[in-house]
């Protein structure tokens, strides 16, 4: 096996253009959905070290990346998750796990929750617990919206170290370079559901193991919030990147594989 990117495609599902990126080729599926504005490229990293012992598919969630754009479309949780559904449906993909990081990960269970044939395991990286009567998501809108205003207009790896200070070079060239694939409304329609979408409940309704990865600088999912999410779903598996920022892998990235493990493989 190896961890080489392989390809980069288009496939018409749910109504819309998915592209995708595939690395490895051999191995167990694993889905990648990335966060709120992180287009596919930008996990490339991580799917190349995934792909050492998997068959990887990164996605470009509508409204990123090279997907379907525009003000036309449903940029709702449960739009992205059927979206996950019919990729997987449209490519024949048998029982894939998926690997969803921040809203990526509320997308991987609402996709679960609605269909759960389909997947047979997910790996939920440190999804945002805020919603309805909750403490709100740490980040503020204008972190994204001030960033991709930039990034429309065209600006530079340095110009990105304002918003992520700890990157390295490589990382914020990246960012810069496809942040503005990011389409406002829909990222503001995303954070928003953040707050607007309790998704803890669904944490009790996923029927396929799942595993819980938490960052331990990353405030996004405290003590208590574990404790309730256990209560809803004793079978779920908590790991910590204890090292990481939300960002985990961008922070921490031996730290991040240590808390995955063998989960994707078991």
């Amino acid at each position: 096996m190896n961890g080489r990117f392989l390809y980069g495609a288009n496939l018409f599902a749910n109504g819309i253009r998915q592209h995708y990126l595939r690395y490895g080729g051999k191995g167990p599926v694993v889905v990648l959905v990335p966060g709120i504005t992180s287009p596919a490229i930008t996990w490339g990293f991580v799917a190349e070290r995934l792909a050492l012992r998997h068959d990887v598919y990164v996605l470009d969630v509508r409204g990123r990346g090279l997907s379907s754009t525009g003000p036309e479309l449903d940029y709702g949780l449960d739009a992205m998750a059927d979206d996950v559904i019919a990729f997987a449906g449209e490519l024949g993909l048998k029982h894939p796990a998926i690997l969803g990081h921040s809203m990526g990960a509320r997308i991987a269970m609402r996709a679960s929750n609605r269909s759960p044939s389909v997947f047979s395991r997910l790996a939920l990286i440190d999804p945002p617990v805020s919603g309805p009567g909750r403490r709100p998501y740490p980040s503020k809108l204008p972190w994204y919206t001030d960033s991709i205003d930039l990034a429309e207009k065209g600006m530079d790896g340095e110009a990105m170290k304002a918003f992520c200070p700890t990157w390295t070079e490589e990382q914020l060239q990246l960012r810069a370079e496809w942040l503005h694939t990011c389409y406002a409304p829909g990222i503001i329609k995303a954070f928003n559901d953040f707050h607007d979408i309790d998704i803890l409940p669904d944490f009790g309704k996923l029927t396929v193991p799942a595993m819980l990865m938490v960052a331990g600088r990353g405030g996004v999912i405290q003590a208590a919030d574990e404790e309730e999410i256990k209560g809803l779903n004793p079978s779920l598996q908590i790991a910590h990147a204890q090292n990481a920022g939300h960002m985990i892998p961008w922070d921490d990235l031996e730290g991040f594989f240590v808390a995955l493990g063998d989960f994707l493989i078991q």
